[in-house]
């Protein structure tokens, strides 16, 4: 992680900026000495199937064939319309 004041950021905000996008590093900010905030890039797009295979591989095996078979069975349950997904706080 890279340091840098306020003061230095300020004077040169595009060129950190494009230092930030171009290699992904995280730069804390301080002001006199003083730790007092953090520039974090932003992570890369993933897909709703990404995310959800990233979650999956985070499993033990019992969970994962578990999920692996709620999926599966509310496939096959559901024609897949946004009218039929059903509101949680409804009562």
């Amino acid at each position: 992680m890279k340091t840098m004041s306020v003061t230095d950021v300020a004077r040169n905000f595009r060129g950190v900026m494009d230092g930030i996008e171009n290699t992904c590093e995280e730069i804390r900010l301080t002001r006199n000495r003083k730790t007092i905030a953090r520039i974090v890039p932003e992570s890369a797009e993933q897909t709703a199937l990404e995310v959800f295979g990233d979650l999956y591989r985070t499993l033990d095996e019992g969970t994962s064939d578990a999920l692996a078979r709620a999926v599966e069975s509310g496939r096959r349950r559901s024609g897949g319309r946004v009218s039929e997904i059903r509101d949680p706080w409804a009562s």
